[in-house]
């Protein structure tokens, strides 16, 4: 099984080792980066390109380890042994089960990804040690021991908003998706929008590039936002010379695609003023 990337993702040499080590080494893929870079989708982008069924487990904030293997619901249990029901002598059916355990008792291996880890409970990751490393756990109310039958492809993302415990990094392969050079947003663009205008790319690309490297910007727009970005260009069939009639004013045409808070909005809005009144 190796992954080399598909038709619709572009993935660089050191991401494609990345992958395939993880699977080779049938550890967990820890995948950090910033929002917008494609790490949700190398997930998908994985389990199409083995052919295999994708489990996806989104954390929140609000996301307990518990939940990943199973719950347990006693208030349903004690209301069905007030009105009598037959099924309350089986604890079994009060057993819902977790991402953790579809994945286990899968008949074919599976890609399990636990998107956005970072946004649990600093304990979250801890409470998943054991039942990642030997791919099991244990279900008290049944006594019973759930054991993954195909080791899945697990992979993990984080948008590196809290450190992670030292304990989940050793056991984890490690890879950062750098944010795309020039020529690779270009292939990443040509595979979104084929055909695309080379010079209206190469004017967006370079605006784009600009934008991120200003000073004092709270929040770099990423490669999803500069897609879309792109999409609305084409939708108002915007030429590279409208682009560059735009560049003047500071602030990007459709701007509100890339820039997604008022500060850096009055960022460039001052350095347009600056500028006006250097010509004058």
């Amino acid at each position: 099984m190796k992954f080399q990337g598909t038709d619709s993702y572009v993935a660089t040499d050191d991401l494609t080792i990345a992958v395939n080590a993880a699977v080779t080494l049938e550890r967990p893929l820890l995948v950090k980066g910033e929002p917008g870079t494609g790490k949700t989708e190398l997930a998908k982008q994985v389990a199409a390109s083995l052919g295999l069924r994708m489990i996806e487990w989104n954390i929140k904030s609000t996301t307990r380890a518990q939940q990943g293997l199973y719950e347990y619901d006693a208030v349903s249990r004690l209301r069905d042994s007030q009105l009598g029901e037959e099924k309350v002598h089986d604890v079994a059916n009060y057993i819902r089960k977790g991402k953790l355990w579809e994945a286990f008792e899968a008949g074919e291996k599976v890609v399990l990804l636990i998107d956005e880890i970072d946004k649990a409970d600093i304990e979250f990751p801890n409470d998943l040690l054991q039942e990642l490393d030997k791919m099991e756990f244990y279900v008290y109310e049944t006594g019973e021991t759930i054991r993954a039958v195909n080791r899945p492809v697990v992979i993990i993302t984080s948008n590196n908003e809290k450190e992670l415990p030292d304990a989940l990094l050793r056991r984890c392969f490690f890879h950062y998706i750098r944010f795309p050079d020039m020529d690779t947003m270009r292939a990443i663009v040509e595979v979104h929008h084929p055909g695309i205008k080379q010079q209206l790319l190469t004017t967006a690309l370079t605006q784009f590039f600009e934008i991120r490297e200003q000073a004092g910007l709270k929040k770099k727009p990423s490669t999803s936002e500069v897609l879309d970005w792109l999409k609305l260009l084409l939708a108002e069939d915007m030429s590279a010379e409208d682009l560059k009639a735009g560049s003047a004013s500071a602030l990007p045409k459709l701007h509100g695609a890339l820039l997604k808070n008022e500060q850096d909005v009055q960022l460039f809005e001052r350095l347009a003023f600056m500028a006006r009144g250097e010509r004058r």
